[in-house]
């Protein structure tokens, strides 16, 4: 007789003793919890321009409001915007920074959790979640991850989708060897925006619980649903 196990996260995640494949869905709040657990995490990358050679410039840890990413719990809503700064020095803007100006590196956010594979190494690592929508215009792009990277960073193998409104579901067969670091989230990409012009430039709407049918399951306490299914 052999045991199947998925679980099913709410606000969490979850390992399962036997080191079965993981599923994982957008967290309610900004902290998740649980045996890897750890708070949503930030990382910008910035590059020049294309016109000006898209050559790499710096990457470093950003806050999760930095990122312009916003988690409305009632609403059970996270919002992914293009990104801004406020410097008004022409390093970020073309003729320095103001309402109009035209941006002058591309930002590449990421928001993910990471945790170290431990025991989830070898295994399956599944992340889905529901996009409500996408307006971003054709200067920036969202994309769904998952990303598992060598124990120094240097390298790493990805699955990755275009954030399209509708559920999605995207896996990764995790790479057994020890020390490695998985990461999953979302990537905004494009050109800095001055902050009072965001709005027309659009964003990504991200529905943060499961589905009610799903959620009529999780019963009395709701955090983490388990549920077997025993084959002969």
């Amino acid at each position: 007789m052999t045991k199947r196990i998925s679980a099913l996260l709410v606000i969490g995640l979850l390992v399962t003793p036997a080191a079965a494949d993981l599923t994982v869905s957008v967290g309610q709040s900004m902290d998740i919890t649980g045996t890897n657990g750890a708070g949503w995490l930030g990382f910008m990358n910035v590059f020049e321009l294309p016109s000006n050679g898209g050559a790499y410039v710096f990457g470093s840890s950003w806050g999760v409001a930095d990122l312009n990413a916003s988690f409305d719990d009632p609403n059970n809503k996270l919002t992914l915007s293009p990104n801004t700064i406020g410097d008004p020095d022409p390093f970020w803007y073309q003729g320095g920074g103001a309402p109009g100006a035209p941006g002058n590196k591309i930002m590449d956010a990421s928001l993910y959790q990471e945790f170290a594979a431990g025991d989830l190494a070898g295994q399956t690592l599944t992340f889905e979640g529901t996009v409500l929508s996408n307006t971003l215009t054709a200067a920036h792009e969202t994309k769904i991850f998952i990303k598992d990277f060598a124990p120094d960073f240097s390298s790493f193998f990805v699955t990755e989708i275009v954030a399209t409104p509708g559920p999605f579901s995207i896996s990764l067969a995790l790479d057994a060897g020890p020390g490695r670091h998985v990461q999953y989230g979302f990537e905004t990409i494009g050109e800095n925006v001055w902050f009072t012009d965001v709005a027309p430039f659009g964003n990504v709407m991200i529905g943060t619980v499961p589905e009610p049918a799903t959620l009529a399951l999780l019963g009395f306490g709701g955090l983490t649903l388990i549920r077997r299914r025993r084959t002969a």
